[in-house]
């Protein structure tokens, strides 16, 4: 291998481990390798800057903006309560919700539908005593498997067709990933509505852990001083019979008193710690003489009644890897955390003194405008609030179902190119005033766009090092006994383990060269073994991190790590199966 080749390797090594250990963003750690290699001259500026020009990231950017106006129209949110129904049949309202999940998919961008879906989920399994545990993951699969069903339908499949096209070949047509997407589509949807009732358990939300009289929020107050509660009794100041909350303890001078008695005397200053169910807990700020010590430094005197938030943390957050304490949470979000969920579990220790993880679900207390302030900002994933849905919007309903139609009709009859289509849709929004020009800026997730911006210089830096060939002729010889559909299921197992381990768009833009070499050599279509990337570089079901809507429903879900893999195993085996099977048959050599 040539001395290129090794430091194109060394890079992409680095890549991996900072990607896997969270320790940067992906944008930041791809960006990163790119430079150094344009610093070492295995690229050169043209080859290192590609992706910056390539169509893949503009397109991405401007059905962010798509997706961000169907949020805001609410269309979703009336249909959930429809769909779902009563509950009185939970396998009929688990088909009514995942089959018209993977049609949306299918023509917009899978994140913020999860993001919609998720809070309305919760609320009407809460109403109808079901667990959703049995919902959540099923929404985060069908949307994922719905990805498969156009161009557009995920990012990934519209990195690859920027590859092609950016080789000379014609990019890859509006359904002609439907080819092989919705036989993957259907089968995936069969197995999740019978699996489910029998693989995935019930499991307690972090939202209803903490409303459970197990799981308890905990929230200071303080005696004010001269106030009606100062000099009083426990027990005549009100505290002693609380429904559903209790005094815990008291802390006096760097004292701390407990357990608290009825006729403990309550003085100025006095730290008050109650614990109880979240609802009853606020209501502690109604009661004259004593004021929130959390609030107090996150919210202006007029702040609303505060609310709760499940709010997760992403692969992207600046918080990964830090405490709160190290961030200055509280000051810096305006926010109090009471709890941090992880792996369906509450985390008992201090929280300012625990390292955030991906995945890790946070219950916030906040003002009501929390999140409008961070919805569209990469620290958080999700955001989910307590209150009731915003009420669908009839106008904007109308402008957004008429640019996506608009969208779809072009790109597929070829009347326009996607990204022009998308662009045209995106100004359309703006225009119309679905979207205010900030909102479709804060709608367009930079990090994403960036990541496969640069990541194309490092699928270059593959060909021209060499190492992609030398790559491939490793494949070849492990897989080419088993005929060309060995060679197939190689890439195809490369493939998966690497978007479970690293992000989708990054997995499909640094195999697909390695692909592509060895489907030369084996004598394999290359148009269809692109597309078999694009899918499969999609088919994350294993784990929670492996792709990002997987990992919104971890902590609103309960699950553990071990879910993913009971329910996603039998998918990520029908998705190698009919890949093999199907794409020498679809894309013949």
């Amino acid at each position: 291998m040539t001395v290129e080749g090794w430091i194109t390797l060394a890079a992409i090594v680095g890549v991996l481990i900072v990607l896997i250990r969270g320790l940067l963003p992906p944008s930041a750690a791809m960006f990163s390798a790119m430079v150094a290699l344009l610093a070492t001259r295995v690229l050169e500026p043209e080859e290192a800057f590609a992706g910056f020009s390539n169509a893949a990231p503009i397109t991405v950017a401007a059905l962010y903006v798509l997706a961000r106006a169907v949020q805001k129209s609410g269309a979703l949110t009336p249909a959930v309560r429809n769909i779902l129904g009563d509950g009185a049949k939970p396998g009929r309202s688990l088909a009514r919700l995942v089959v018209p999940t993977s049609i949306a998919s299918g023509f917009f961008n899978n994140t913020p539908i999860v993001a919609m879906l998720v809070p309305q989920i919760e609320r009407w399994a809460d109403r109808h005593g079901r667990s959703p545990s049995r919902y959540l993951m099923p929404l985060s699969f069908a949307a994922i498997l719905g990805g498969t069903l156009t161009l557009m339908g995920t990012a990934t499949n519209i990195v690859v067709s920027g590859l092609l096209q950016a080789s000379g070949e014609d990019p890859i047509g509006f359904f002609e990933v439907t080819k092989l997407g919705l036989p993957i589509a259907i089968v995936g949807l069969v197995l999740i509505i019978g699996l489910v009732p029998r693989l995935l358990p019930d499991r307690r939300s972090a939202r209803s852990e903490v409303e459970d009289e197990v799981r308890q929020f905990t929230i200071d107050m303080v005696v004010d001083k001269s106030g009606v509660m100062d000099g009083t009794t426990v027990e005549s100041a009100g505290l002693r019979n609380l429904a559903g909350v209790f005094l815990a303890s008291i802390e006096r001078d760097g004292e701390e008193i407990a357990p608290v008695g009825p006729t403990t005397i309550l003085h100025g200053d006095d730290r008050l710690r109650f614990v109880g169910k979240a609802d009853l807990v606020v209501d502690l700020r109604t009661m004259a003489g004593i004021s929130s010590s959390e609030l107090a430094a996150t919210a202006p005197p007029d702040t609303n009644r505060p609310g709760y938030f499940e709010a997760v943390v992403g692969a992207a957050s600046p918080l990964v890897g830090h405490t709160l304490r190290e961030t200055g949470f509280r000051g810096r979000y305006q926010a109090v955390v009471l709890a941090i969920h992880r792996a369906g579990q509450r985390i008992d220790a201090k929280l300012g003194e625990v390292p955030l993880r991906v995945g890790d679900t946070l219950l916030l207390l906040s003002d009501p405008e929390f999140k409008d302030r961070w919805n569209d900002r990469n620290d958080f994933l999700l955001i989910s609030g307590t209150g009731d849905a915003p009420a669908a919007s009839l106008t904007n309903l109308i402008a957004v179902g008429m640019v996506t139609f608009g969208i779809v009709v072009s790109a597929a009859t070829g009347t326009v190119p996607l990204v022009t289509a998308a662009l045209v849709g995106a100004a359309l929004l703006i225009a119309t005033g679905v979207l205010t020009p900030g909102e479709a800026k804060d709608a367009v997730n930079i990090d994403v766009v960036v990541t496969i911006a640069a990541a194309f210089g490092l699928a270059n830096a593959l060909l021209v090092s060499g190492l992609a060939d030398t790559a491939a002729d490793g494949l070849v010889f492990a897989f080419g006994g088993l005929g060309n559909r060995g060679v197939l299921l190689g890439i195809v197992l490369a493939t998966i383990l690497a978007t479970e381990t690293i992000t989708n768009n990054a997995a499909a833009l640094l195999i697909y060269p390695i692909a592509i070499s060895a489907a030369a050599s084996a004598g394999l279509d290359q148009r269809g073994i692109a597309i078999a990337v694009a899918i499969t570089a999609s088919a994350s079901f294993l784990t929670p991190i492996g792709y990002q809507t997987n990992t919104m429903v971890y902590g609103p879900g309960g699950y553990r790590f071990s879910d993913y893999l009971r329910l996603g195993l039998p998918i990520t085996l029908s998705v190698v199966a009919i890949t093999v099977g199907l794409v020498p048959i679809l894309w013949p050599l």
